[in-house]
């Protein structure tokens, strides 16, 4: 009976230490990320990722550069870009679809939401820190091939000193 209690709360204690690292934010980062950010509704990783779970209807759109989308993305995420605006991702879709874009820390897709924004669409988030905090909470990621890594792009050592959880790749 000890064996069984043991187990049970060290299963329940990895389990949850392992969640609660995936939602701690490094308080430098925080500061960083949000003297970027405007008012601008965001989604956080933990509801962006509980609702990729559970089959909801949305659009993820990458707003970074090809060669950073190749490298690594979110699982299900459409091409955008920035400076070459990838519209051709949003064909078809209702002006009220829910839309969550992201980037590395959020400003680059705060730019991109705000302009779908002023093209009628309703529904748009920007995802809280970018794919840099999504890949320090180790939330999965896949390379342009759909394969899982633990990769991503950033642009130089400047910006490679915020990914902790993960490679940071300057190509």
């Amino acid at each position: 009976m000890k064996l069984v209690v043991f187990l049970f709360f060290w299963v329940c204690t990895f389990h949850l230490g392992n969640r609660l690292q995936a939602q701690v934010i490094e308080p430098d980062y925080k500061k960083m990320i949000e003297s970027y950010y405007e008012s601008f509704p965001l989604i956080h990783p933990e509801l962006l990722q509980s609702s990729l779970k559970n089959d909801s209807e949305m659009v993820i759109l990458d707003t970074r550069e090809r060669e950073e989308f190749a490298v690594s993305h979110i699982p299900g995420a459409r091409y955008f870009g920035y400076e070459n605006k990838n519209w051709k991702s949003l064909a078809g879709l209702s002006k009220d679809t829910e839309i969550i874009v992201y980037c590395s820390i959020g400003a680059r897709s705060q730019n991109i939401g705000k302009e779908l924004k002023r093209k009628g669409y309703t529904n748009v988030k920007n995802l809280y820190g970018g794919v840099f905090l999504w890949a320090n909470q180790r939330r999965p990621l896949e390379d342009n091939r759909g394969i899982p890594t633990n990769k991503v792009h950033v642009y130089d050592e400047d910006w490679g000193k915020w990914i902790k959880n993960a490679e940071a790749v300057y190509e």
